[in-house]
């Protein structure tokens, strides 16, 4: 490749982490808390793409982009910061990021808030991305599943072709899809040409591409105008282009990787990394008093300085339910 070409880091930051309230609040995400071995997600994001990638953009909002900042500065890491004034999905999102960019320059696209372990697996499939996307491939990372999960969604594949992108299954399908040994789970993660990625875009979905253009060359040291954001359609980049191109390709993984999407998942990390539980599965998370469970088993109690919650691990999807209430009650208590 190329000198003058970078291959970058664009690390995509938004989200509230509705499901891991009361931990997450609109005020402090799920990437930002510092509950694993004293490091945030968002934290451990920046340490592990730091030797694959030349530069680092984070794109944020004007709600989160000082939290990224510590982080930043606390990892002692140069970005281009960009700032959305308003959120419009993943499209309009990794678009910015391609426009700040070369055509030529490689992206890695990856969220702040997934846990991913066994680095050597995972640089080998960045490595193996950054090649097909140096061809001009739209690389997306398929996991290996371990188990029918119901919380992600699915790639149909052969080898690195891509059959098909399926929504979150319910319960059958899911073993279905386990059982037919060709479905990945989606990762949200990417890599490609930036001027690939545009392309595509522009003849899929040329007014996501004109508004996001006309945004970003309007940008203000990286912040951007939210009158003209607003009239960005919201889209993901999965519906946008990566369920309709042509150029796409899978890179199957097998290193560990999570969401964190749910108190469920939290739980099942925090017990590998040896966070104490007692006989009956229970747990405590963010309370150093003395607590005690009598007979209850796999439940967990978040303790915070203002709410407190209390769940059965398998009802951890039913958290958004609490927040969704909250919002409608404009609570302060989601702030």
């Amino acid at each position: 490749m190329e000198a003058s070409n970078s291959i970058i880091h664009v690390i995509l930051t938004g989200g509230v982490g509705s499901r891991l309230w009361p931990l997450s609040r609109k005020s402090q995400p799920k990437q930002y808390l510092e509950i694993f071995e004293g490091k945030s997600l968002f934290e451990m994001t920046v340490e592990r793409n730091s030797h694959l990638a030349d530069k680092v953009m984070v794109v944020g909002n004007v709600d989160n982009h000082h939290l990224s900042g510590k982080v930043m500065d606390k990892t002692k890491t140069s970005y281009l910061n960009i700032v959305e004034a308003t959120p419009r999905n993943t499209g309009a999102a990794i678009a910015f990021a391609a426009f700040a960019s070369k055509p030529e320059d490689v992206l890695i696209v990856t969220p702040s808030d997934h846990i991913i372990d066994q680095n050597d697996s995972y640089n080998k499939a960045i490595n193996e991305a950054i090649l097909k996307a140096q061809e001009g491939f739209i690389v997306t990372f398929g996991i290996i599943p371990t188990k029918p999960e119901t919380g992600y969604g699915y790639i149909e594949s052969k080898g690195d072709e891509v059959i098909s992108f399926r929504e979150k299954p319910n319960e059958r399908t899911a073993k279905e899809f386990i059982a037919r040994g060709n479905f990945l789970w989606n990762s949200g993660m990417f890599c490609f040409k930036a001027g690939v990625l545009l392309e595509e875009l522009e003849q899929f979905q040329p007014e996501v591409y004109e508004k996001s253009k006309v945004a970003w060359d309007s940008n203000k040291d990286g912040f951007l105008d939210l009158d003209l954001s607003m009239q960005i359609p919201s889209i993901s980049i999965d519906y946008a282009v990566m369920e309709r191109s042509k150029k796409i390709k899978v890179v199957p993984a097998s290193f560990s990787w999570s969401d964190l999407g749910s108190f469920e998942s939290v739980y099942e990390y925090l017990v590998l990394k040896g966070h104490p539980i007692d006989a009956n599965g229970n747990m405590t998370i963010g309370c150093n008093t003395y607590t005690t469970f009598l007979g209850l088993r796999n439940t967990i109690f978040v303790h915070t300085d203002t709410a407190n919650l209390i769940l059965q691990k398998e009802n951890s999807q039913d958290v958004k339910d609490v927040y969704n209430e909250l919002e409608r009650q404009n609570s302060d208590l989601l702030n």
